[in-house]
């Protein structure tokens, strides 16, 4: 009985390292994902590639640093890191969303470039995002929230689209 007890304990172990690296719970702070997402909010982080992201989904990727997106990624462990939680507006390969980006972003052009994309926040007077930073790298991306926010007192929802808006 004992070694398949073992044999268990290996592979529930197996199995939830495999998880640990699949997916990852991160907490909401600031107001820029305002009504969406609440300062404390917990999400349910899938981590991805930028050939997984899509327009509407809300994603986590790793801050500009006092030089932009010039610097490599870091190589520091992600908890010593600084995210942004943001909406995709658009991704390689869309037409550039003038209103998302500086008037100076780089690389000039039509369409959203190979390796980049654009996020916004939710709450547009809170937020810093594509519209001061420019394109986001590819590289930069953590990953797509799958679910939240858990927050007691707030029901579990599926996160993938934009709020509605009012006309209002």
């Amino acid at each position: 009985m004992r070694p398949y007890l073992a044999a268990a304990t290996a592979c529930a172990l197996i199995a939830l390292l495999g998880l640990r690296r699949r997916f990852t719970l991160v907490t909401v702070t600031g107001d820029s994902m305002m009504p969406a997402l609440a300062p404390g909010d917990r999400l349910l982080v899938r981590r991805a590639s930028l050939r997984g992201l899509r327009r509407g989904q809300i994603a986590v990727v790793e801050a500009p640093g006092a030089e932009g997106y010039l610097t490599p990624p870091s190589r520091r462990p992600m908890t010593s890191r600084e995210w942004m939680i943001k909406r995709v507006t658009a991704v390689p390969g869309d037409p550039r969303p003038h209103d998302s980006l500086p008037a100076a972003a780089e690389p000039p052009g039509e369409l959203v470039p190979e390796g980049m994309f654009v996020v916004r926040g939710d709450n547009v007077a809170w937020s810093r995002d594509s519209r001061q930073i420019g394109y986001i790298p590819g590289e930069r991306l953590l990953g797509i929230a799958v679910r939240g926010p858990w927050e007691p007192g707030r029901e579990r929802t599926a996160i993938t689209r934009a709020p509605a808006r009012s006309a209002c």
